[in-house]
């Protein structure tokens, strides 16, 4: 039982974990050797490490985290389906949740049918699902198939049936998992309305998702796990921009593990690559990098590096030191400071390399040794016309005019 009235769900100290079969034993006598010495035939993963976290009535709260991390073991246990080992969950009302498509449905009955199934599997009487049933059935867009065995649905008629029993059954909290996908075009930008409109009305909402541009959307609280372990707690936004910055780092480490080593020049040597500013900012904050090599022949240098957009795969910025002109050997050390005020997101990779006068390249820098950079503009969450034109590359810059 929740003490604070103002809480809707409270997780103190939660772990869980699950026995993972390594062999199977075909017999009794097997099993006793085996126990007898000591092989255990099982280990032991740990799902989830020490969660705490609290929901506020009101609050749209964001989980997100990557493949493996724990988020649906965590809405299991919030929704009562698993029991942590340790730890308590204490919920404030009733509890509605859409985890795992299907569930509860059955394709021998009509759609009209699973939706009284669904509902009563849900905590719901009769006479409550009786009030909701035009709702669930509107919003579904279903009328004329109520009547119908849901063997005969297509998937996506079945995935709107069961969201929109989620969403319109009248619960307390709503959890939902990775559900900004059900349906088509259409359906999403209902799916939309339907969110931003729960938002405002105060009702409280857990949404699982990787889609880190609904979280900065929709939600006003986040949770990143990682490893079974609370990585951040907070704000949507920083939530969202470490969560980002974590797979561009994973996707680089993959790539780097098998790069191939670069060749060492005879000319140069000693590239390093240091970023003196955040790896996470906003457009209107600068970059600052500080670059430094070490050239053997009494040559002309220069320092020359692209931006790299890691999701859209084109280069964002180019520059070079080329107004500092540079000869003869020894270290050089330069610092560049500069700003992409006109992006609203973007993940960005460095692409660096020393060349000679006629720019030539001398030495590239290994894709391992130049930073990662996450550009995240905020936005005012109660424009709405805004938040939509955030979703591009450059930022809005209009003037809109109404002609007769």
């Amino acid at each position: 039982m929740v003490k604070n009235k103002n809480i809707a769900v409270k997780v103190e100290h939660v772990s869980k974990s699950f026995k993972l079969p390594t062999e199977s034993s075909q017999s009794l006598r097997t099993t006793l050797v085996n126990l007898f010495k000591g092989i255990k035939g099982y280990v032991e993963y740990n799902v989830l490490q020490d969660i705490s976290f609290e929901v506020e009535k009101g609050d749209f709260f964001g989980i997100v985290g990557r493949n493996g991390s724990g988020k649906s073991t965590l809405l299991k246990i919030l929704s009562q389906i698993y029991v942590p080992e340790r730890g308590t969950v204490a919920v404030d009302g009733k509890l509605v949740s859409f985890i795992e498509l299907g569930v509860g449905f059955n394709p021998e009955l009509t759609g009209k049918e699973n939706v009284y199934l669904n509902g009563a599997m849900l905590g719901f009487t009769a006479e409550e699902i009786d009030a909701m049933y035009d709702d669930i059935v509107e919003f579904a867009e279903l009328s004329e198939f109520m009547n119908q065995k849901l063997k005969n649905y297509s998937s996506g008629m079945q995935v709107r049936l069961a969201f929109s029993v989620a969403i319109k059954a009248q619960g307390d909290i709503l959890i939902l998992d990775e559900v900004l996908a059900v349906g088509d075009e259409a359906f999403q930008r209902k799916c939309n309305d339907y969110f931003l409109e729960r938002k405002k009305s105060g009702k409280t909402t857990i949404l699982v998702t990787h889609d880190m541009g609904a979280v900065k959307k929709y939600c006003n609280k986040a949770l990143l796990i990682e490893k079974g372990y609370v990585k951040a707690l907070g704000e949507p936004d920083d939530v969202a921009n470490q969560y980002s910055f974590d797979n561009v780092l994973a996707s680089i480490s993959e790539v780097t593990e098998n790069e191939e080593p670069l060749h060492q020049s005879d000319i140069v040597k000693d590239l390093q690559i240091n970023l003196v500013s955040k790896n996470q900012i906003e457009p209107d904050e600068s970059i600052e990098i500080e670059f430094r090599y070490t050239v053997l022949e009494d040559i002309e240098t220069h320092v020359a590096f692209t931006f790299l957009d890691l999701e859209r795969h084109f280069d964002v910025y180019n520059d070079n030191s080329m107004d500092l002109k540079t000869f003869g050997k020894g270290e050089k050390f330069f610092r560049v400071k500069c700003k992409l005020p006109s992006i609203n997101q973007a993940k960005l990779k460095m692409a660096v390399s020393v060349r000679n006068s006629n720019k030539q390249p001398l030495l590239f820098a290994k894709t391992s040794d130049t930073p990662a950079i996450i550009i995240s503009r905020k936005f005012s969450t109660d424009n709405i016309a805004e938040q939509d034109a955030a979703t591009g590359f450059i930022q809005r810059n209009s003037q809109w005019e109404l002609l007769d």
